[in-house]
């Protein structure tokens, strides 16, 4: 097998020209990579002709320091290459662009808000599996180049000038700032002209994804009776059809917005509402009534109805189950992590933002009130979520690395689905342990090894 990662150090241009690159000599016998002839070096959509200067017992790459500047590179790095005689290219990287909602440059230790350890995190993955990652938001893309304003580590967070990388992770968290003409004119440039791979390119939305599974016969059993919400007439065959039911918006998330619709001994129906001090009660003489209640409320937000489910409770406080799926370094989708949450005690959700708790499935399914089918619970659910995940990739014209699918248990031990997340918070689905790198963060480096080719 072809040796492919390099020890890339930066020296100052006395040492070398801007158009050399010094290479020990046993990469260029096993690569087969020409002294004698000039060739193209690619890092991302950078294109540079180079000439290689061949080092007898060494074991790694010199560069000039004005180049690795203009890619972000620090002075000492490890990253992956292979030559590609076909087209004489000398190829470093992968170079993977993580498209994140905003930045904060007047704080230079947390660029990112919240999210700059996850962040630190994949720069410290990076180092360890040979890749190069940097930083950007939709306004860091320019309109007229091939280049972006990202943030690159290099014993400090700094903001410079990079070309177009391999691979790009969009973590966007808002839908309209993936929807900006600039993000989506980005996206199919740099897939159209430069052959990059975009991950987790878009949002999903409740009704698509329940639309797009329940024609699949594997799938189907795990898929509660879920519809658009259209009219009163829907909200009543429901309602008829089961106990309580759920309203939940189609675009909501961490559990926003949501209604259990519920009848009660009279003839009425209870509402509840999620806020974020805790659950609101709400009674109806009729199911009329109710419904010109929340009927103001469609004309900006749409609605799936849901069939409710006797779920498993602790104490009687629901618990769901959230897994992080992720495609590992041969492209194929694995479980990372699954965690039980039990809601807080004033709340129906068990969204960590509502107050909710984290534990293990074991751990869950051991306080809670199933009392048959335990033993099978941990393996019901792992099967689930690699299915759902499956279904997902098979069934929605998107290209999506990771997935956070929400799941829960009923009463008699069934696995039912209630959502699938294309953005995983990197805080709500944190396995359990403590470790440097979280496995979490070295799959996704590991798949963009994979798409990228090194």
């Amino acid at each position: 097998m072809l040796k492919s990662k390099v020890a890339v150090h930066a020296v100052s241009f006395g040492l070398l020209p801007d158009d050399a690159i010094m290479l020990g000599e046993s990469y260029l016998k096993q690569w087969k990579i020409p002294t004698a002839q000039p060739i193209t070096l690619r890092l991302g959509a950078y294109r540079q002709p180079i000439k290689v200067v061949s080092v007898a017992r060494y074991d790694g790459m010199r560069i000039n320091q004005s180049l690795a500047r203009r890619i972000g590179l620090a002075s000492s790095t490890t990253l992956r290459m292979h030559y590609s005689e076909k087209t004489s290219t000398l190829s470093l990287g992968p170079i993977i662009g993580v498209l994140i909602s905003r930045d904060y440059p007047n704080l230079p230790d947390r660029p990112f808000g919240s999210i700059t350890m996850f962040c630190k995190e994949l720069v410290d993955g990076c180092a360890d599996e040979g890749a190069h990652v940097f930083f950007f938001t939709p306004n860091g893309i320019s309109d007229s180049s091939d280049t972006v304003e990202g943030w690159v580590f290099n014993n400090a967070w700094k903001r410079i000038s990079l070309p177009y990388p391999d691979i790009v992770n969009n973590r966007l968290t808002s839908r309209k700032l993936e929807n900006k003409p600039n993000v989506q004119q980005f996206i199919k440039e740099i897939k159209m002209r430069y052959s990059a791979q975009v991950f987790n390119e878009k949002f999903l939305d409740k009704h698509e994804v329940f639309d797009a599974l329940k024609g699949d016969h594997k799938l189907i059993r795990y898929l509660p009776e879920s519809h658009l919400l259209r009219n009163y007439t829907m909200l009543k065959a429901m309602c008829s059809k089961y106990e309580s039911v759920f309203l939940k918006p189609v675009r909501g998330s961490l559990g926003k917005g949501i209604i259990k619709i519920t009848r009660t001994d009279g003839g009425g129906y209870q509402a509840m509402f999620t806020t974020t001090a805790g659950t609101r009660k709400q009674q109806f003489a009729s199911l009329v009534k109710l419904f010109s209640s929340i009927n103001v409320k469609m004309k900006t937000v749409r609605y799936q109805v849901q069939q409710g489910l006797q779920l498993i409770d602790i104490a009687k406080r629901p618990v769901d189950f959230r897994a992080l799926v992720q495609k590992n370094a041969s492209g194929k989708w694995m479980i990372t992590s699954i965690v039980a949450r039990t809601a807080g005690g004033a709340h129906f959700v068990s969204n960590l933002a509502r107050g909710g708790t984290l534990s293990t499935v074991k751990e869950a399914i051991g306080k809670s009130n199933l009392l048959i089918a335990r033993q099978e619970a941990p393996e019901r659910l792992q099967r689930a979520a690699l299915e759902i995940a499956e279904g997902v990739d098979q069934h929605i014209p998107a290209h999506f690395g990771e997935l956070g699918i929400d799941l829960a248990v009923d009463t008699s031990g069934r696995v039912w689905l209630l959502e699938v997340n294309s953005k995983p918070s990197k805080n709500d689905n944190t396995p359990l342990t403590e470790q440097k790198i979280r496995p979490s963060v070295l799959r996704m480096i590991q798949y963009s090894r994979y798409l990228s080719g090194f």
